[in-house]
């Protein structure tokens, strides 16, 4: 069968679904497709349901910080109970993501997509024409040089466990990686995280990871840096990692070998060559415009996209509204990426927003930089927190906030006081004189700057 559209959309995430519904909305024909269950990471193997389980060990970790300070440790995560929570939120998506989308009129395909010609998208037996065509596929593991890759686990997978393993293994010191780590280890679980290089989570500040390695081994967890994995195979029910620690042999035997070491867009099987997109490392090759820069009628959006944007779903969704916005009124909006607030939901949390104290040194700012190791105020003191730090970095000249790093149970929140800070060119001396409520950790603003 084929059949005409006014758009085609590849993919069925947040970002897709609100471009799809707002040109429907606007009258245009359209048709979307997922070789997967609709709803798109987040929501389904991704954010949503990881937080769940964060949930979970937050409070077996706020159980144990407050042993002997009034609160008596013992309880523990019942695996298989916490899983069947989680999936109160997951099984519900894609059946109500695909009602929602058949209640507005969008057409829906399962299957893999690919690209035919410059406007045709093949899914199985149809073709669908599409006036536009968006690409907003999102990402995948990349793939890594390892014999015995076969027996590696992926989060989504991890994320339907029926059953915590014992003994756990990660190859890569990602978020992914370390926030499934601090599940596991608060759920019982010994872990391990395998390290290539000599510094985990790249994206954050290095001083902040430091101490959070720090905090993850003191709470069980053993980090291996400067660590390559070689080869893992399988013996029974068990795994061996093979490596080079420091240019020495390594071997660690577990129950389970889970992939943390990054993610790259998927679209290696769209036939892009076909359909005249241009492509690179980082995704989809896009002008300012999130359109393609070798076929007009291609936009692509997210991790698709090789932009600027950091892989992140509120990311993914501006620039959703941007693509929107830009076929529904003809190129004029551009993405913003100076405010991309970033969490690793650890215990305690890593936040980042805006620049690095380096990336702020080398774009000429005139760098004030407060560096303050807050575990000894009180919003940390009274839960028994022993590591949290800040690093607010401010432009002298305009006192305005350009970056801001957080390390502490309370990051997640904090992190968007920033980042409204950023967006909006607040001064520190107008943050200053607001009045939050008290005791709150947001109070605790004006005496980071």
């Amino acid at each position: 069968m084929k059949t005409n559209f006014d758009l085609v959309v590849v993919g069925t995430g947040p970002a897709a679904s609100s471009t799809a519904m707002k040109c429907r909305e606007a009258g245009w024909e359209v048709a979307m497709i997922d070789s997967r269950p609709y709803g798109g990471t987040c929501p389904l193997r991704g954010c949503d349901p990881k937080k769940v389980l964060v949930g979970a060990a937050e409070m077996i970790d706020g159980m144990e910080r407050m042993g002997g300070k009034g609160v008596v440790p013992g309880a523990t995560i019942n695996w298989s109970e916490l899983m069947a929570f989680k999936r109160t939120f997951t099984e519900p998506v894609p059946d109500g993501t695909v009602k929602k989308l058949h209640k507005a009129g969008i057409h829906t395909f399962h299957g893999r997509a690919s690209f035919a010609d410059e406007e045709t998208i093949q899914v199985g037996e149809d073709q669908l024409t599409g006036k536009h065509i968006l690409i907003a596929s999102g990402a995948k593991p990349v793939e890594l040089p390892i014999q015995g890759i076969e027996h590696l686990t992926y989060s989504d997978e991890f994320l339907e466990l029926d059953a915590l393993p014992k003994k756990i293994i990660f190859v890569g010191g990602g978020y992914i990686s370390f926030e499934f780590a601090h599940i596991a280890a608060r759920a019982g679980a010994e872990v391990h995280i395998i390290q290539r290089g000599a510094q985990p989570l790249k994206n954050f500040d290095p001083e902040l990871v430091d101490l959070l390695v720090k905090s993850s081994e003191e709470n069980g967890i053993q980090i291996h840096l400067d660590t390559e994995v070689k080869s893992i195979e399988k013996t029974g029910a068990a795994f061996t990692v093979e490596g080079i620690k420091e240019d020495e042999s390594f071997k660690l035997d577990g129950d389970l070998v889970v992939h943390g070491a990054g993610r790259v867009p998927e679209i290696d099987d769209l036939n892009l060559e076909k359909g005249n997109v241009d492509w690179e490392k980082k995704g989809v090759s896009v002008n300012e415009y999130l359109q393609s820069v070798s076929n007009p009628r291609v936009y692509a959006a997210g991790d698709a996209a090789a932009t600027k944007g950091l892989p992140l779903t509120p990311v993914a969704s501006m620039e959703a509204q941007v693509v929107t916005a830009n076929l529904l009124g003809g190129n004029q909006r551009t993405p913003n990426y100076d405010v991309m607030p970033s969490v690793v939901f650890s215990l305690p949390k890593l936040s980042a927003v805006g620049l690095s104290e380096e990336a702020a040194r080398e774009q000429g700012y005139n760098v004030r930089v407060n560096k303050i190791d807050t575990s000894e105020w009180y919003t940390y003191k009274r839960t028994n927190e022993r590591y949290a730090m800040v690093k607010i970095i401010i432009d002298e000249d305009s006192d305005q906030v350009l970056g801001a790093h957080l390390l502490s149970r309370e990051a997640d929140e904090l992190i968007n006081h920033f980042a409204t800070a950023i967006q909006f060119k607040l001064k520190t001396e107008d943050l200053k004189q607001m009045t939050y409520a008290y005791p709150t950790a947001a109070s605790d603003l004006g005496s980071m700057l």
